[in-house]
């Protein structure tokens, strides 16, 4: 019975929340920043499947901390390459970004 009235107050709080429309904008430089960002972490992903096989052993390994902060490390890494220009796929997420929020009339 609970499970019911849960659900009749979950409803009836969406039916009083007033539904806004997303708003259309063509603001490049938005866009721009979050294809970037969106690259940085596609590549320190990427970087991260590429450093898995690697050890962190060895007469110069890092051990235990190198294996904690490797992804700290990566993720600045993919932060850095995006930043610099990147893959091209910052450019190719801003210009679908930018097609998307066109104001049609």
């Amino acid at each position: 019975m609970s499970g019911s009235a849960d659900i009749q107050a979950a409803m009836a709080i969406a039916k009083s929340a007033p539904i806004q429309a997303p708003q259309q904008t063509t603001n490049a430089a938005a866009a721009k920043k979050a294809a970037t960002a969106f690259e940085g972490v596609f590549l320190s992903q990427f970087l991260g499947e590429m450093f898995s096989g690697i050890s962190a052993d060895g007469p110069f390994g890092g051990g235990q901390g190198e294996e904690m902060f490797r992804s700290l490390m990566l993720d600045e890494y993919g932060k850095q390459i995006a930043a610099q220009g990147g893959i091209g796929l910052a450019s190719a997420v801003t210009s679908e970004l930018l097609k998307t929020q066109e104001v049609r009339q």
